[in-house]
Order: structure tokens, then sequence, then C-alpha cells
């Protein structure tokens, strides 16, 4: 076996070689961003790009950001402290998060916390809808959220700082550095949020109490073109953070939860005449301490290493049919306080095409498999097909396998891991109908997904384990829209998004818990020379907390709004001063129950850009 890997790796170096002999044109669009798969194969499915400027205009945490612009619901342990996402009703283990075209979901628990990302590290968010896992792997069912650092290979040097302080003590310091030239591409930055979180709950003498958290990220990437064929680029991010989780009274023992999670990654580039060739090493660390006493130093950890080797080899048949195949292997090492140490080892390949058979009509297709001792991997695929009718209209049609493997505390938690687990496996299909009109767009889709062996921890002779016991079945409808308009020196920017969800247990007929059957987003941007004005709402429909769906126990809707307002008073240079009121309507509502998000509340930033 050793002999084996060792071969394979000599392979891909060789093909390196042997293609870099080859004539090359340059494919910077290719050099800009890790994740080619996002743009190449995405045609059929929804993708919806949130831009540097959205990122700004909302608070620093990818929850924040993906609650108030996408039709994803969130469950918020109260602000800042655990958040878990329901995409197109689905687990928050079936929702994949992306980074630089790796996932990062953790091996541990199999979500990703979205109140550890911090969104200003990133130049964009692109959140894509339905399943995945042919292309992404693990987790992709309900959809992925991709986050991307993009290289430019211009002259460039800018700086930019943004402070910003706010109710309950709350500060966040953010700087970036962009530095490029033909030859280097260089980007790094720095996060710090803090927050006393001791808000009072709306119409209510309690009190968030414990609530206390704060976390520092290190962003940096760096580029270095070899020669007009060949690039190398380096990603590395670091988070540190600490959360006191909130307590409803002063009685209870209080705790808290410190994480720290590292993700490095090199990749080697190739662009020889029709193929592009892409060599990546990954190393990633995932680790906590949770402390059930802050008086006390006792506390329990786990830990995961995470290496991935991967070679990504695109070859274009013609200017119509673009091939892709990706083989990697992924090695996991985990330890912990509840959690036997193991390590597992996963193999896969992938086989992608696209093919662009007229002006009007594509489709694309891809399949995967993975080899592992741990579990059975089910063949896995995406088929889909894209037809503009006409200039203002596009039919997207997709169907796809997709699965969820178990995760570390699954199999491995002491007592109750069960090693005999199967993964959880769905299909699905969607039709998407894409209007644009002008500077008006508007995406309808419908989908169905059918889950099999979803995992459930249930109690077991006084010990509880997880089974594969729950299928589940969920539909609905999305609408995503946007229109930007300028009349003279005012520009006008309107975007919305609406989800009815039905996620159903098919055994009982019941709705499962948090999720709501509808949401609504919406926000309308206003700008004038240098004054530029923001309101978003965000309604989020009535949830059940039980699974037998009893309305005694529901938890009602709500409906949230902000609103800003900014001038930049900056002539060569940008130095924006803006102002924040959060929940502007001082709405009492909560996405998990008893655990209450806060009332009206401000905020300042400026935002320096030099």
């Amino acid at each position: 076996m050793t002999f084996r890997k060792q071969f394979l790796l000599l392979f891909l170096f060789v093909c390196q070689f042997a293609l870099a002999q080859n004539d090359s044109i340059q494919y910077l669009d290719e050099v800009k961003v890790s994740d080619s798969q996002l743009r190449n194969f995405s045609n059929s499915q929804s993708v919806q790009k949130l831009s540097d400027s959205i990122i700004n205009n909302n608070q620093a945490s990818l929850t924040s950001l993906l609650n108030y612009n996408t039709v994803i619901y969130f469950k918020e342990n109260g602000l800042g402290m655990v958040s878990s996402p329901s995409f197109r009703g689905t687990t928050a283990q079936q929702t994949a998060v992306i980074w630089n075209g790796i996932n990062i979901n953790s091996q541990l628990n199999g979500q990703t916390d979205f109140n550890t990302i911090t969104t200003r590290d990133f130049d964009n968010v692109n959140v894509r809808a339905g399943g995945g896992s042919s292309i992404y792997g693990s987790s992709a069912i309900g959809g992925s959220i991709h986050l991307n650092n993009e290289l430019d290979f211009t002259d460039k040097f800018a700086n930019e700082l943004r402070l910003n302080y706010g109710s309950f003590n709350t500060y966040g310091v953010n700087y970036k550095l962009n530095v490029s030239d033909e030859k280097f591409s260089f980007q790094t930055s720095i996060t710090r949020n803090a927050s006393d979180n001791d808000y009072e709950f709306v119409d209510s003498d309690w009190k968030n109490l414990n609530g206390q958290y704060y976390n520092t990220s290190f962003n940096t990437i760096f580029g270095y073109k070899i020669n007009s064929n060949n690039f190398l680029k380096f990603y590395s991010q670091f988070f540190d953070g600490e959360r006191h989780f909130s307590v409803l009274f002063a009685s209870e023992v209080k705790t808290k939860y410190q994480d720290f999670n590292t993700r490095n990654m090199l990749e080697w580039s190739s662009f020889i005449g029709k193929f592009t060739s892409k060599l990546k090493f990954a190393r990633l660390s995932e680790k906590y301490k949770y402390f059930s006493n802050i008086a006390s130093d006792s506390h329990t950890f786990g830990e995961v290493k995470t290496y991935i080797g991967k070679y990504d080899l695109a070859f274009d048949v013609n200017e119509a049919i673009k091939l892709n195949a990706v083989v990697d292997f992924t090695q996991n090492s985990g330890d912990g306080s509840d959690i036997k140490n193991e390590t597992r080892n996963i193999g896969s390949g992938s086989l992608l095409l696209k093919h662009q058979v007229t002006d009007k009509l594509l489709y694309e297709a891809s399949i995967r498999k993975e080899i592992t001792n741990n579990y059975k991997s089910p063949m896995l695929f995406s088929i889909g097909t894209n037809y503009a009718f006409t200039s203002f209209y596009t039919l997207k049609i997709n169907g796809s396998r997709n699965f969820r493997i178990p995760t570390f505390n699954d199999l491995y938690w002491q007592p109750g891991g069960n090693e005999n687990l199967k993964p959880e496996s769905s299909y699905q299909a969607e039709i998407g109908n894409d209007f644009h009109f002008r500077n008006f767009r508007v995406s309808l889709t419908g989908y169905l997904i059918d889950i099999e062996d979803m995992l459930r921890w249930v109690p077991s002779g006084g010990v509880w384990m997880p089974e594969n016991t729950d299928k589940v079945k969920t539909y609905g409808g999305e609408v995503l829209l946007n229109w930007n308009k300028s009349f003279g020196r005012n520009h006008f920017s309107l975007n919305g998004t609406y989800a009815y969800t039905v996620s159903e247990n098919t055994t009982t007929k019941k709705q499962l818990i948090y999720v709501p059957y509808h949401k609504a987003t919406s926000s309308l941007a206003y700008g004038y020379k240098k004054f530029s004005a923001n309101y978003q709402f965000l309604y989020n429909g009535e949830v059940f907390t039980r699974s037998d769906n009893n309305s005694r126990y529901n938890m009602d809707a709500y409906f949230v709004s902000n609103a800003s307002v900014g001038y930049d008073f900056g002539t060569t240079n940008s130095y924006k001063l803006g102002f924040q009121v959060l929940n502007l309507f001082n709405e009492k509502y909560a996405s998990v129950e008893s655990r209450f998000l806060p009332g009206r509340n401000f905020n300042m930033y400026l935002t320096l850009k030099f």
C-alpha cells in the first residue's frame, strides 16, 4: 500500500514536469481562485454570489451575512454563541463549507459553527444550493457555502482598516493589505472581535449572563508566478476564539468553550495548451477545550488533524467540451478525552464533464467514488442542463445523489460511538427558472430531496448512541431577486430572497424541528455621491421545537430589521464613517428556544482605504 501511494505521488509530479515542456497560454481567471469547479461545473444549479460590498454592509460573522441575505435558516444559541444552519430543510451536518476549494466541515461533529468564520477575511462568499457531493464530498446535501480569496497579478498596493464599536461593549478591528505586481501577489488580513454581550432581553427583567466572547483570525495568501505557465499559491488561516456559554439564571454553573483552528494549503498550477493542472497539499487542524465550570482548570478536549493531497487535471477537448479528473487522498487523525484515538484514510476519484452544445444549450455531469475502511460509500453523481430559451429566460434542471459520512463523534465517542454506521444518502432533483430583463434578475427554483439512513442519537441500554434510523423528505421553492438602477448620481440596489420549505420525517409525517415553512429577506441600498444608506429585514416563520410538532412549544415567527447610513469624507482616498441601528423596531425574538437575541442596539464604524 505504501508503494502504491509513493508511485501515485511520483506519477503526479512527472505529469507536472512533462506537461510543463509544452507551449502554453495564460489562464488568469483560473489563477485568481482555487475553487475553479464552482465556476466551471455549477451551471445547472443556483449560485448566489455575495460580493465584498454586501459583506461590508453586514456584521462580521458568517451567520449574520447569510441570515440576512440568503434562504438559509440559522439556529443561534444567543448572539455570538454556537450557530448552525438548515439549508433546504436539512441538518447542520448536511451543509458543506468550502474554503478555497477544500471542505472544512468539522471531523468531530460534522458541521461548521458559522460564528467561528469571519467574513471580512474573504473577497467573496458564494452560496451553491442543492447537491454537490460528487464534487465537494461529504455534507453537500442541502447546499454548500464557498469562502474564496482571489489573487491578482497586477500592480497594486492597497490598505484597508475598519474599526467598529457598539452596544454591549462590542468592538471589532479588521486590517487588510493587498500587494501585487506581475510576478508576486500577496494578501493578508487580521480580525479581532470581542463583546461583553450582556444585553437585556426585550420586555423582560432578564439579562444575557455569561455571554462574553472574543475571537481573532489571521489570513494570508501568497502567489508567485514561476513563468507564464506555472504558478505557486499558498493559503493560510488561523482562528482562535473563546466563548462563555450564556446561562438563564445567575445560580447556574458558568461554562466556557475555546477553539483553535488552522488551515494551510499549498497549490501548484500549470497551464499548458489545453491542459490545466493543479496539485494541492493541505493540512487542517481543529482543537477545542470545554470547561464545565469556568472557576476550574478542569476541561474536556478534542482534536483532529487532517492531511489532504489532491490532484486536479482539466482538459479542454475543444471550445465546447471540458473534462476534469480529480483524485485525492485524505487522512484524519483524531484524539480527545471522549473519543478513541483513531486514524481514518479516505481515497476518492471524480470525473466531471461540461458540454456547451450550442450557444443556448449546455449540459454537465459528474461522478465520484470514495474508498475507506470505515464505511461503504455509494457512487455519487450529478447531471444537469442549462437552456436559454430567450435572452431573458433560462431553464435549469439538475439531479444528483449525495451523502454525509459519519463523524469521529458518531463512530468513536466513548461511551456510545457506533463503528457500524452507514453514510446518510440522498437523491434530489431541482428545476430552476432564471429571468433577466435589463437591471432586473429573478430566479425561481423548485426542489425535492429524499434522504435515507439519517443519523440520530437515541438511548440504548442506558447509553445514547447514533443509529441510521430516519428517512426524511424535503421539498419546497426558493426565490432570489436582484435589481440595480442609477438615476444620475442616485444609485439604488434591491435584493430579496424567499423560501418555502417542507422537511418531514416520512414515518411520522411531522416537520423537522427548527425548520420554518417560510423565510424571507430583503435589503435596499441607496447611494448619492458620498452618502449611502441601507435597510434590511429578516422574516422567519414559526418553527416546531418538538418532534411531535406539539403547537404548545412552537417558537413564534419574528420580523427583524436593520438600518445604516454612511458618509465618505475622503477625496483621493476613502474615509467612510457609518452608523448602524440593529433590530430597529426592538423585536423580541429567538432562533433557539429560550435563547433570546438582542433588542435594539447600535454600532458605529470607520473604514479607511489608502
